[in-house]
């Protein structure tokens, strides 16, 4: 039976959801079914995840059970902090936390998957721990004491204390608060499906986060945030966007920051984050880095948006995340900080009725080829 080849598999349904809904000519977002907008306007992280996972917004009794579980599993066993320790200060965060959740699940063993209330609690310590592992991570490597978890704070608020040492102000809690909203799922992209197949064999979920997390390293997927910061930096100015985009145009070289494969118009989230990044500057003080953004997105809108291209979620996070003092490197981790909860809650959808993915591939060898013994061989 002759096969079709899809590259990337690009358009090809590979499962069933009611987690995320995108429909890009329309710049529509929704999490189970809520649009993003009233998400990030009314919601916190903590909310949006049990909805993830859940499938419903928890009331409040729920909620506050929710936290509590979550406030209460933010330590790290000694031994991850060791580890973490004897990791390279040069090597990039996300290896730190792929290594660091592979470690996790050796400490807390979670084997059986049909266990419901051992998947709950595997869900509950990944997304309580990651931030503390990327903030423990950032701190040693420049040779400062990680700081512990502090329990009066909120998740949002929390990471950035572990990161800076000081508790943020509220415009800037709100601010992450936000941005790990945005990122929290995104229907069936490159690291979900990774997660999902790896879930697919019955693997436990600190290995189906590890799966994940290695995926978003790749420079297809995840880091461009950091990319965009960097190219507002090298264009300097206002006055030198003009001809550093033409510049660009000219050479059919990428605009760092723009296009997606599903928005055909503004990403919902750019948006957001415009929105978010103009209030951190009034509350901070003003930064070329927006002023700069502001004027690429009005260019580029003008010159490419008629053929569907327009800021995605990438363009202004990077501004938002150099407001809050966080180091670039640690930008991709935080969409894993973030993201690990619609991870989790595709690995739990997977479980229900899973069979294992197993495509097949279409041959282009030879047949029939002879085996030459070595002293034949050229």
């Amino acid at each position: 039976m002759p096969y079709e080849l899809i590259p990337g598999l690009e358009g090809v349904p590979i499962a069933e959801s009611a987690i995320s809904f995108v429909d890009g000519q329309n710049g529509i977002l929704e999490y189970r079914g809520i649009r993003i907008e009233e998400l990030a306007d009314h919601s916190t992280f903590e909310e949006t995840a049990y909805l993830l996972l859940k499938g419903v917004l928890p009331n409040p009794e729920e909620l506050d059970s929710f936290k509590y579980d979550l406030t209460h599993h933010r330590r790290l066993k000694y031994k991850i902090i060791d580890l973490i320790k004897c990791l390279p200060e040069h090597g990039h965060p996300m290896d730190a936390l792929q290594a660091a959740v592979a470690a996790l699940g050796m400490f807390y063993p979670a084997k059986d998957v049909t266990n419901e209330e051992e998947n709950y609690l595997s869900c509950v310590r990944l997304i309580a721990k990651l931030p503390t592992v990327i903030a423990a991570f950032e701190r040693l490597r420049i040779g400062d004491d990680h700081l512990l978890p502090r329990d009066d704070l909120g998740y949002a608020a929390n990471f950035l204390y572990m990161l800076t040492g000081e508790v943020p102000n509220p415009v800037s809690t709100k601010a992450l608060d936000v941005c790990l909203i945005l990122h929290g799922d995104h229907t069936m992209n490159a690291s979900t499906f990774s997660g999902r197949v790896t879930g697919s064999t019955l693997a436990d979920p600190y290995t189906v986060i590890s799966s994940a997390v290695g995926t978003l390293t790749g420079p297809l997927h995840g880091g461009a945030n950091e990319r965009v910061l960097q190219m507002l930096r090298e264009i300097g100015s206002v006055e030198n966007v003009q001809s550093y985009i033409e510049g660009k145009l000219d050479s059919k070289e990428r605009i760092m920051g723009f296009g997606h494969r599903v928005y055909k118009t503004k990403d919902p989230r750019a948006t957001i984050l415009q929105h978010m990044a103009a209030e951190l500057i009034e509350v901070h003080g003003p930064t070329e880095l927006y002023d700069i953004a502001v004027k690429v997105d009005e260019i580029v809108t003008e010159r490419l948006g008629p053929k569907g291209i327009y800021a995605n979620v990438d363009f202004y996070s990077g501004i938002v995340y150099d407001q809050l003092s966080i180091p670039q490197d640690a930008f991709t981790p935080i969409f894993a900080i973030a993201r690990v909860a619609g991870w989790l809650a595709h690995w739990l959808e997977q479980l229900i009725g899973n069979r294992i993915f197993r495509p097949t591939q279409i041959y282009t060898g030879q047949h029939n080829v002879p085996y030459l013994p070595i002293e034949q061989r050229d």
